[in-house]
């Protein structure tokens, strides 16, 4: 059976615009709020292959959208390499900061596949379990905005340590972008090997760097995982979104070599359609609140992307994921009119 989203991230969209959505599956359905109580903490939650499985394969179950995304955290890498990695209720991811040479000394991609192994066990369980016309999407966060997690040992509004130590010590800031590099390549190498269809790639801090720290910190790691990727799946498309990078996308499809780009909510459509999806496959864009507050509002926007977006290869998505306070009637009712739509 066809796969419409795999076949539209390839270039070759169908009269029907396939959809999925970020962070589809969250703590906005009850079933997944169900799942996550069984867990005593979140990364033990990523590391269970069977509950990863089910509150993946939850959303298709209610939506039936045409993609099913890896239920994971992009800060299993930094796990991976050696770096301790929890969330706290109330504040988000901690880790132990990495932003000095000691400290850098500690990561080690030695035992990387076996301290994320679970990983791919959910993806060949997703593999078998999955409706066989809908794509399995596997995931991976950009080195820039793992970066920001790792030397801030926390989230950050804005990014201020890994900056400072982008622009104090870039021999020391580039070693960690490199390591990253490798790391997520083999990460997401290993994903597609486990059945993944194609990848995303995550860059969700990427907004604000100057031109050049945007070159150096965001493009050119996103194209050495491109090629390390396609080196050995050379036919599995790859999504990037560098959120929030505004006019720098055509140059970031241009110098990365990604098969769709996903796009945020500022993205003026027009603008897209014209400078971007002439290039490649576009994702987006809804505003997440906009499905919060649900209605003739949320229908006509997502009527106005369709149409906008209709000249060429088009997934619908949001412009960011989900949040916790969405009504699951209000995405049944988006689900429901982006699946009935035509070009």
């Amino acid at each position: 059976m066809t796969k419409i989203l795999l076949e539209t991230l390839k270039g070759n969209p169908g009269d029907r615009v396939p959809f999925w959505y970020m962070r589809q599956a969250g703590r906005y359905l009850p079933e997944y709020r169900e799942v996550r109580a069984t867990t005593s903490s979140f990364m033990e939650f990523c590391y269970s292959p069977d509950k990863a499985a089910e509150v993946t394969l939850q959303p298709i179950r209610r939506y039936g959208m045409d993609g099913a995304i890896l239920f994971a955290d992009i800060l299993v890498v930094p796990d991976g390499l050696g770096q301790k990695v929890w969330f706290e209720t109330g504040h988000g991811p901690k880790l132990t900061p990495v932003n000095n040479q000691e400290t850098y000394d500690n990561l080690s991609f030695k035992n990387f596949h076996d301290k994320v192994g679970a990983v791919y066990q959910t993806i060949a369980k997703l593999k078998h379990m999955l409706p066989s016309d809908v794509t399995l999407l596997g995931f991976a966060g950009a080195p820039w905005t793992v970066a920001t997690y790792m030397i801030e040992g926390a989230g950050s509004k804005d990014h201020a340590a890994a900056r400072q130590l982008g622009y104090r010590d870039s021999e020391l800031f580039n070693k960690l972008l490199d390591l990253l590099v490798d790391a997520t390549a083999a990460y997401l190498i290993r994903q597609i090997e486990a059945g993944a269809d194609a990848v995303q790639i995550f860059d969700s801090w990427s907004a604000a760097l100057p031109a050049s720290a945007f070159e150096d910190w965001v493009i050119k790691p996103t194209r050495a995982i491109v090629e390390k990727v396609k080196a050995v799946y050379p036919e599995t498309p790859i999504i990037g979104f560098p959120r929030l990078s505004g006019a720098a996308l055509p140059a970031f499809v241009d110098a990365t070599g990604v098969n769709a780009v996903s796009l945020d909510t500022g993205v003026p459509l027009s603008w897209a359609a014209d400078t971007v999806q002439q290039k490649v496959c576009v994702q987006g864009n809804l505003d997440p609140h906009l499905v919060v507050a649900g209605g003739e509002r949320m229908i006509c926007e997502a009527e106005y992307i369709l149409e906008t977006l209709s000249g060429g290869a088009h997934v619908f998505n949001l412009g960011h994921g989900f949040v916790p306070e969405t009504p699951p009637e209000n995405v049944a009712q988006l689900s429901a009119f982006v699946k009935n739509y035509r070009r």
